[in-house]
């Protein structure tokens, strides 16, 4: 047996070792279309057994085959006719277009209320925003229009964001609170403020977020979920969880919101200090991810690793970071979280987290409300939606098209 010299053994490993790194620093793929046409596919399933009479789709829980139902308040309404826009986006169906059409419409009758919640977004222009995107329909302008203006009502100019959970202030005993979900409504009174609506919409957003990015999160860029406010002086009093583990934990879904927000709201003011905020708050999601790269429903569970996953957060992420990675001027960068995202998809488009014939949804395995006991390891509506909005962010990206 001949036996290597010291030299050639290290020369040996150094190769291994140099081959094992190549391996892993080369990003994984997703396969774009294919997954996208798994996401139609699933929809146009899925819509037969659908009517706007029956509600909208919000969870499917372990052991069921077919979405459980909401009404058009809930918080997440907005959602299914979102994913049926996008849907249609991705194929051109006119049978998805149809439908798409028959679910937002009812929404309606979310303006037609005083106004009892924050997430006026998620509702209205997850549908009627999407919608007029793609279909130039004047009353699904109007709608978001009128939205913006509803939602610019829950505005305290002393303590400088919009109010969260109006309906529950004495129930929680919270003078006035923001959430860090509230970043994602900030882009209705963006949208509204460049497209016929008054200028104080866009202050009302700027100024939400300067108030949160310094009460919201924290020195170490992990986010409060809750920030609690006085509403005489509008005093900073204490951030708070409510869907987190603990009032500083990491809650995984929060996180992933920050990053969404913070980029969006850099692209709509070009505001650096919204933009760095955005990198900041990726990189510590980053980091902190587990080996296999999903997220743990919330980063300090002491159960992890036998605490339930949020593949919500990782869709969520995912779409925030491949728009964070087209504003990068440095090549590096921009591909560090581009491939973070495309790495995320990637797990997420696995057997794993597919849910195949399992359901009528794309995903398994995400946590709504895990303090509350609800929605853990289950389906979940806005999964879906962020995740077949971050494959068509992707298409465009791999295609050269700018996202906005």
């Amino acid at each position: 047996m001949k036996i290597l010299n010291p030299f050639a053994i290290v020369l040996l490993f150094s190769a291994l070792a140099f081959s094992c790194t190549q391996r892993m620093d080369e990003p994984e793929q997703v396969e774009t279309e294919k997954m996208l046409g798994y996401c139609v596919e699933k929809v146009q399933k899925t819509v037969v057994n659908l009517s706007p009479n029956d509600s909208l789709p919000r969870n499917i829980y372990p052991g069921q085959t077919q979405w459980n139902k909401v009404g058009i308040h809930d918080w997440t309404s907005g959602f299914w006719p979102g994913i049926l826009w996008y849907a249609y986006e991705a194929s051109g169906d006119s049978a998805i277009l149809e439908a798409a059409q028959n679910f937002t419409a009812p929404l309606k009758g979310v303006l037609d209320v005083a106004v009892s919640d924050h997430d006026l977004g998620f509702q209205l222009y997850n549908s009627f925003g999407n919608g007029f995107r793609l279909v130039d329909d004047s009353t699904y302008h109007y709608a978001v229009l009128t939205a913006a203006d509803s939602l610019a009502t829950l505005y305290n100019p002393k303590v400088g964001t919009t109010l969260s959970w109006p309906s529950q202030v004495k129930k929680m005993n919270w003078p006035h609170n923001t959430i860090i979900d509230n970043m994602i409504n900030l882009e209705l009174l963006f949208y509204a403020a460049k497209n016929g609506g008054d200028q104080h919409l866009y202050d009302i957003a700027v100024k939400h977020a300067e108030t949160s990015m310094h009460t919201l999160i924290r020195p170490d860029y992990t986010i409060y979920h809750v920030a609690v406010f006085d509403t005489v002086d509008g005093q900073f009093i204490k951030g708070v969880t409510h869907q987190g583990y603990a009032d500083d934990s990491m809650w995984a879904r929060g996180q992933g919101w920050g990053i969404y927000g913070y980029t969006m709201c850099y692209r709509e003011t070009g505001k650096l200090e919204f933009l760095e905020t955005a990198q900041k708050l990726a990189d510590v999601f980053l980091e902190r991810l587990p080996e296999d790269g999903i997220p743990y429903w919330d980063f300090d569970d002491p159960s992890i690793p036998d605490a339930p996953k949020d593949a919500s957060a990782a869709c969520v992420a995912a779409s925030a970071m491949l728009e964070l990675s087209e504003f990068m001027t440095d090549e590096t960068v921009k591909l560090k979280y581009r491939n973070a995202a495309v790495s995320l998809l990637a797990k997420l488009s696995s057997p794993e987290y597919l849910s195949g014939d399992t359901n009528q949804a794309f995903l398994l395995h995400s946590t709504g409300h895990k303090p509350k006991g609800s929605e853990i390891d289950a389906s979940i509506i806005y999964a879906d939606y962020y995740y077949l909005e971050a494959l068509l962010r992707l298409s465009k990206i791999e295609r050269g098209i700018k996202l906005y």
